[in-house]
């Protein structure tokens, strides 16, 4: 268990208990990046694969720079600090920015070839294909993200799908990055249940959130959350919350679909940028919702009645 000594964090703006049983530190899979077999069994043990500067941080950079000078051309960000800092003006109010990765050849450079698709080939053993839908996370001050597992928003194909969490330039524990819930992708009654479901997915017979309003499916909640409570699902499924002090930019933490991962809230007076991005082998299913030119997403071509 991790001996390092955390500061008061909150995730979805409830403090998180940081003693060694329930808070502690990803471990890094560097010692094993050139052994695939090695790579897959700690997949399969962890969950997850933390590997620090395994990307080029001046990659990582040049697609932040774009990012960053469209969120000064937007009105997001202090003009009194250079725009790379991503200072947020006092009131701005942002989290999901998809549009952030268009037209941006650094990101796709980053996200969508050299080393990225390198390591997947390496990692899943075939060619590989990614989604065209990139997820960008601009996360102003306050801001935070329950716990889920992405199995939920993209189940419809191979559940051999991984994904890709970058963060775009250095994240601390005051910018709050990404944790993960230790062991959780092996619960069992977890994938059995919340694990099954499609957010996409709604009743046809019944009426109510989650129903008739295409808000989730069956008994799911809106928005795919598996909690709205970071600390009490800790109590209840087991394991630690995982995080490091300090993401950089370089940093790659890719990992299963069932693993339940949230964000820490934000409490530093700058914008924390990251992507999300998924992959699989190509000879698999995909998810038909995020691929193509304009990838239909959650929107209404993506929603599947049926009787509950």
């Amino acid at each position: 268990m991790s001996t390092l000594t955390y500061p008061r964090l909150t995730s979805f703006h409830q403090e998180l208990d940081t003693s060694p049983a329930c808070f502690g530190t990803l471990r890094s899979s560097l010692d094993c990046l050139n052994d695939a077999p090695a790579l897959r069994a700690r997949m399969q043990e962890d969950g997850y694969l933390y590997l620090p500067g395994y990307l080029d941080r001046e990659e990582v950079m040049a697609a932040r720079q774009v990012m960053t000078d469209r969120l000064a051309a937007q009105g997001y960000l202090d003009p009194a600090y250079p725009t790379i800092e991503a200072v947020a003006k006092a009131d701005a109010n942002v989290s999901f920015k998809p549009d952030l990765a268009e037209h941006n050849a650094p990101l796709m450079q980053l996200l969508y070839s050299g080393r990225m698709m390198a390591f997947y080939e390496h990692f899943l053993g075939g060619a590989v294909r990614h989604f065209d839908f990139t997820w960008i996370r601009a996360v102003a001050p306050g801001n935070g993200t329950p716990p889920h597992c992405d199995i939920v928003y993209m189940g419809r194909g191979t559940q051999n799908l991984y994904t890709a969490w970058t963060p775009l330039g250095d994240v601390d524990l005051d910018q709050g990055g990404l944790m993960v819930l230790e062991k959780s992708h092996l619960n069992e009654r977890l994938r059995a249940n919340y694990g099954s479901k499609d957010v996409d997915v709604y009743c046809t017979n019944r009426r109510g959130e989650g129903y008739t309003d295409m808000g989730g499916g069956g008994n799911i909640s809106r928005g795919g959350w598996l909690s709205r409570t970071p600390a009490k699902l800790r109590e209840r499924l087991g394991g630690r919350w995982l995080t490091v002090p300090k993401y950089r930019a370089g940093d790659l933490l890719t990992f299963s679909v069932y693993l339940v991962h949230a964000s820490l809230d934000n409490h530093s007076n700058h914008i924390r940028l990251s992507s999300d991005t998924r992959y699989q082998l190509a000879s698999e299913p995909v998810d038909e919702r995020w691929i193509g030119e304009n990838p239909i997403g959650h929107g209404p071509a993506g929603k599947r009645g049926m009787i509950c």
